[in-house]
């Protein structure tokens, strides 16, 4: 089967994302940027009529009102058509504004209401009419207070109200006789219109600032998922590496006493490599101190390689999961870093088809060519469909621990779907590491 080589790199600034996308899929959730808030839910020509909707809505108050109180001015209340067109335009038009500036709107609005009830405080019609505010007042008020509540402060809120009831208390207070209590109910709607559109925007708002903090939480955790994944890696490298350095401090101390005749040079010589080991060893172990969680207690047992791949196949088959192994490589013949890299994918990879696919018949090959080890993992489609992962938390490795993994042997990873509903991880890792400065790894690896 062909793999797909992909590249090492240094992640920009979008590979970061994307990369914390993928950390946090491994957890079930989904990364949502500032970005992602600030575009429109729907798209096309419904999400431009979504846009133009309030100037419709506001356009169709300004086109009724404006005439019909021209109408109601002139033949109920008595005003000439002057006075009454001048009136019936500054109490509706102003509406088109608050769309956009509602304050600078409302001092307009309200100035023509004021200046409309003094107008009919006089007036020959008023004494069997509403006074002071005319119905169309009353109607044309209630979506201005909506547009206010939507973009205003609360305090702002607050000393409109106030005003427009010490307007109406004036009027009741001065006018030539009683008024029919329009003025209370106006000061009684406007207060209610005012108090449900600014607590329905500040739930808005407060969910709004809850799915960005969802967003930052989930790019932290997948970040510290990833960094999590790095100390790992590296705690158990330190075995691998302490061991090595180990066998050169053995070596150097007991070198004097398996080689006869060596010259006072060499014995210095020797002795000097091994306090060097050893000073190695303690500047590591001081390295797993500051790398190893808090919680976390010590790690004694040996790190595995691929001489353990039978047992974990034998621990998937007794999960339920009908695995099979083909191995045709020989631990002897690469870098332990490599054989404990590859052992951590397919173990990774194991624990996937069992928490997503349990039950799917799947196939384990590992193979060399002399060069480099592949890894090859395949599941065929689970014999049900699982209505849900069995477990909704991973384990925190996953594709970002097995992609860390291949970086740092400077292999290759390729995983995706199958056409037949199935899935495949294929590694291809060189057996020899070498020199680690040719691998391109992203800024702050450990």
């Amino acid at each position: 089967m062909e793999l797909r080589p992909v590249q090492p790199q240094r992640p920009s600034g979008e590979g970061w994302l994307a990369l914390l996308r993928e950390g946090l899929r491994e957890f079930g959730q989904t990364l949502v940027t500032p970005s992602d808030l600030r575009r429109p839910p729907l798209a096309g020509a419904r999400a431009r009529w979504v846009r133009l909707s309030p100037y419709v809505v506001v356009l169709g108050f300004v086109a009724s009102l404006l005439p019909v109180t021209v109408t109601v001015l002139v033949q109920d209340y008595g005003v000439n058509g002057a006075t009454a067109g001048a009136l019936a335009t500054a109490q509706s038009a102003p509406l088109l504004l608050a769309l956009t500036r509602p304050l600078p709107a409302w001092w307009v609005i309200f100035t023509a209401d004021v200046a409309g009830g003094l107008v009919l405080m006089g007036g020959s019609g008023t004494a069997d009419r509403n006074w002071p505010w005319t119905p169309m007042i009353v109607i044309g008020y209630l979506p201005l207070m909506v547009l206010l509540g939507l973009r205003e402060p609360r305090r702002t809120l607050t000393a409109v109200w106030l005003a427009t009831g010490a307007a109406g208390l004036f009027f009741e207070v001065t006018g030539p006789h009683l008024g029919d209590g329009i003025h209370l109910l106006l000061f009684v709607l406007s207060g209610v219109t005012l108090v449900v559109t600014y607590s329905l925007r500040s739930r808005g708002e407060a969910r709004q600032r809850l799915a960005e903090q969802e967003s930052i939480s989930g790019a932290e955790r997948a970040r510290r998922t990833l960094l999590e994944e790095r100390a790992r890696i590296a705690r158990e490298l330190h075995d691998v590496v302490a061991h090595h350095m180990s066998v050169i401090t053995v070596q150097a101390d007991s070198a004097p006493y398996r080689i006869q005749g060596l010259p006072a040079e060499a014995r210095e010589e020797f002795a000097g490599i091994a306090a060097g080991a050893r000073e190695a060893l303690n500047e590591m172990r001081r390295l797993l101190v500051v790398l190893r969680n808090e919680d976390a207690g010590g790690e004694r047992a040996p790190q595995p390689g691929l001489d353990r791949l039978q047992q974990l196949v034998e621990a998937t088959v007794r999960a339920g999961v009908p695995a099979e192994l083909s191995l045709a490589a020989d631990p002897g013949d690469m870098d332990q870093a490599v054989g404990l890299s590859a052992y951590r994918i397919v173990q990774e990879a194991l624990a996937n088809v069992v928490r997503h696919a349990p039950g799917a018949p799947t196939r384990v090959s590992v193979s060399s060519d002399g060069t480099d080890l592949t890894a090859l993992v395949v599941n065929g489609p689970a014999p049900q469909p699982v209505a849900a992962p069995l477990e909704r938390d991973g384990t925190g490795h996953g594709l970002v621990g097995m992609r860390e993994r291949v970086r740092l042997t400077g292999g290759t990873l390729d995983v995706g779907p199958l056409p037949d509903g199935g899935f495949r991880v294929a590694a291809r890792l060189p057996l020899r590491t070498g020199d680690t400065d040719g691998v391109d790894l992203p800024k702050g690896s450990p």
